[in-house]
C-alpha cells in the first residue's frame, strides 16, 4: 500500500485499517509506504518504481499526483503487477477498482451546510490541498455547486494550503486580514481546518467565523463538540485502509473484484459528533 503521507491522524487511520485487514487475511505480508509530505510527488513515484522492481503481487495506491503517476503506474501493469486506487481517484484505464468517498457529494454537503448556518448571506473562503489532487478538486467543485445556489453568498478566495496545519493557519491569517469581513471558511482537510481555527481563535474571532473541515479526524470531532469547528465531514479512514487491503489481496489471488467500492460520506455536527470518536474520547 502507498499512500500519499503518513504525518497525519488520518493516514495513520487508514493504515491501522489496512493493518487489521492483513492480518484478519494471514497468510499475506503488507508494507505500507508514503513520501514525508502530501506535496512529496516525485517521492511516491521513487516508492512506486521501487516497489515495482521489487515484484510485489499487488499495490494499492492513494495517487498524491495525477500527471507524475500515471506514467509509473502504466510500469507496473506492463509488469504484470496489477493496482488498484483509493481515497484519490485517476482517470487510468489500468485501474481494477476505485476506492473511495464521493468528494464532489461531500462539498456540496460542505456548501451546503455553510449556507444553512450564514442563513444565505456573507463572505465565504476556501483553503483547499495541493493543486491539480482530485480528492481536493472535486470538494472544491461540489462546494461552488451549493454556494452558487445561494445567491447571498459571495465566495471571495480559495487559496492551497497542501494538506498541511501551519500552512492552514498562515492562509487563514492572511484571509481574515485581506477579508475582514469573513464569515466563514471551508477547508478540504482537517489538517488546514484545524490550522484555521488557531487562526480564528488568536484573533479572538471564535465563533464568529464558521469553519467547515473534512475528513472527521478525532481531533477535528472535538474540535466539533467544542464549538471551535461547525462541522466536518466522515471519511472512514479505517474502513478505506481496510477496503483497499482486502481488494488487493483478491486481485493478487486472481479474484475478480467490484470496479468501484464507495465510502458514505456524512456530515459531523455537534449533534451526532460522540458517534464518530472511541469510547473514552467523546467527552473528555
Amino acid at each position: 500500500m502507498v499512500t500519499k503521507a503518513l504525518d497525519s491522524e488520518w493516514w495513520q487511520r487508514v493504515k491501522a485499517g489496512a493493518e487489521e485487514a492483513a492480518r484478519a487475511v494471514g497468510d499475506v505480508k503488507l508494507v505500507v509506504l508514503a513520501p514525508e509530505r502530501e506535496i512529496n510527488i516525485d517521492q511516491q513515484v521513487a516508492i512506486l518504481e521501487d516497489q515495482i522492481v521489487k515484484g510485489v503481487a499487488a499495490m494499492a495506491v492513494a495517487p498524491a499526483g495525477v500527471a507524475e503517476v500515471i506514467p509509473v503506474l502504466e510500469k507496473s501493469k506492463a509488469a504484470g503487477i496489477p493496482v488498484l486506487i483509493f481515497d484519490t481517484d485517476v482517470p487510468w484505464t489500468g485501474k481494477l477498482s476505485f476506492i473511495g468517498l464521493d468528494n464532489r457529494l461531500g462539498g456540496r454537503l460542505a456548501g451546503e451546510h455553510i449556507v444553512r448556518v450564514l442563513k444565505g448571506r456573507g463572505k465565504v473562503a476556501v483553503i483547499r490541498g495541493v493543486l491539480g489532487v482530485a480528492t481536493h478538486e472535486e470538494r472544491v467543485a461540489g462546494f461552488r455547486e451549493a454556494i452558487a445556489e445561494a445567491p447571498g453568498i459571495q465566495l471571495v478566495s480559495i487559496q492551497p494550503a497542501n494538506s498541511e496545519r501551519a500552512l492552514g493557519m498562515a492562509v487563514m491569517e492572511n484571509l481574515l486580514t485581506s477579508h475582514p469581513d469573513l464569515r466563514a471558511v471551508f477547508a478540504t482537510n482537517d489538517q488546514m481546518a484545524l490550522g484555521a481555527v488557531e487562526a480564528v481563535a488568536g484573533r479572538r474571532l471564535t465563533g464568529k467565523i464558521v469553519v467547515v473541515g473534512f475528513d472527521a479526524t478525532y481531533e477535528a470531532v472535538r474540535a466539533v463538540q467544542a464549538g471551535l469547528l461547525s462541522a466536518t465531514l466522515a471519511g472512514y479512514p479505517e474502513l478505506m485502509g481496510k477496503l483497499a487491503v482486502e481488494q488487493a489481496v483478491k486481485v493478487a489471488r486472481g479474484q475478480p473484484i467490484p470496479p468501484q467500492i464507495g465510502i458514505p460520506t456524512v456530515v459531523v455536527t455537534a449533534e451526532n459528533a460522540g458517534a464518530f470518536l472511541p469510547q473514552g474520547l467523546s467527552r473528555e
